[in-house]
């Protein structure tokens, strides 16, 4: 099969499931992932042919397509603030949400001017795409990462690997820690706070693909991660030192209440670029 027919037969195989721009953004990057063809090849290249091997590649990644699983899990890959970071099932997909955290991060500690030996921890680290991303940008900084997933970590470790970081992972069930075991300039987590309410409002790619062990909290105590964390920041924070959290958009407010209960000062609630409240900054 030659490429232009195979661009019609892939979106006709798709055509019921998804709109066409992201058809077309799953054709391209298939394209350079199983045939190293950018996209003005598709123009310059149309009978281009396509290998038996290569054809059964391709055609298995629409299948999976079609059960709705997410492009970065077939590709194995997706970029993070700029950085690539390999990601499967025992992990969550990097959000641009999430970007933003870590922008806000490294401009809080640039303009602080204390950019230098910083103890950073991140909880709840998944991917490592926060960490590995600072760590990167601010490379005098001393990085741990924590999760309760040993997969999780062992794909944090390989994506540490590839952007050539040291990073110190920690396999630790944080709601039974009592210790962090030293004290922190900056701890962050980007915690499960999706309330089982909102499953309703949750793709099925996400759904049906995505660790629920890393999003979902029940709906009776939806900020159990963050009472828990800012009880142990209270504890392993350095004077003045700073919590950083990826909130639920609907708790932002009872989020700050409840920093605010444990006395954490200069509490600054931050919308995301789409306008939802998505992150917090706490001092101690």
């Amino acid at each position: 099969m030659i490429l232009k027919e195979y661009r019609k037969h892939f979106n006709n195989q798709l055509s019921d499931l998804y709109p066409q721009t992201e058809i077309d953004s799953f054709f391209f990057l298939l394209i350079e992932e199983f045939l190293e063809l950018k996209r003005i090849d598709v123009s310059l290249k149309p009978d281009f042919k396509i290998t038996e091997e290569k054809l059964t590649q391709l055609n298995s990644a629409i299948k999976r397509l079609q059960k709705e699983e997410p492009i970065q899990y077939i590709l194995g890959t997706t970029e993070f603030y700029g950085l690539p970071f390999i990601v499967n099932k025992h992990v969550l997909i990097p959000r641009p949400e999430t970007e933003e955290l870590v922008e806000w991060i490294i401009s809080s500690v640039i303009s602080s001017g204390v950019e230098k030996s910083l103890k950073i921890l991140d909880i709840g680290t998944g991917s490592g795409c926060i960490p590995i991303s600072l760590k990167k940008n601010i490379a005098t900084t001393e990085v741990s990462a924590m999760d309760i997933s040993k997969d999780a970590i062992e794909v944090a470790k390989q994506n540490a690997k590839l952007n050539e970081v040291q990073i110190t992972f920690l396999q630790h069930d944080i709601l039974s820690t009592k210790d962090l075991g030293q004290q922190f300039d900056i701890i962050i987590s980007n915690p499960p706070y999706v309330r089982e309410l909102e499953k309703q409002e949750i793709k099925n790619n996400v759904l049906e693909n995505e660790p629920h062990l890393a999003l979902f909290v029940n709906d009776n105590n939806p900020l159990l991660f963050y009472n828990k964390i800012a009880d142990l920041a209270k504890t392993h924070l350095k004077s003045n030192g700073m919590l950083f959290f990826e909130i639920n958009q609907y708790l932002g407010k009872e989020t700050v209440d409840l920093l605010k209960e444990k006395g954490f000062k200069n509490i600054k609630l931050k919308k995301d670029l789409f306008g939802n409240d998505r992150m917090i900054l706490a001092c101690k």
